[in-house]
């Protein structure tokens, strides 16, 4: 059994709707770079990351 550290929580994890894909592809388009978007979403880069690579489409201003 792993401990973890007493500072962090667990994740929560949010599925993604129809309008975050949507706003994720119209992220994309404008080339917002990703650190922007996680703000935007609350929502980590590496998740943004991965669910732009399942999507097929590119993220970030720098691709």
């Amino acid at each position: 059994m792993t401990k973890r550290a007493s500072n962090t929580k667990p994740s929560a994890r949010r599925e993604y709707t129809k309008a975050d894909v949507k706003e994720l592809r119209a992220h994309s388009k404008a080339r917002t770079p990703v650190a922007k978007i996680a703000k935007l979403t609350k929502r980590s880069e590496g998740s943004l990351r991965q669910k732009a690579r399942t999507l097929g489409i590119g993220l970030g201003h720098q691709r």
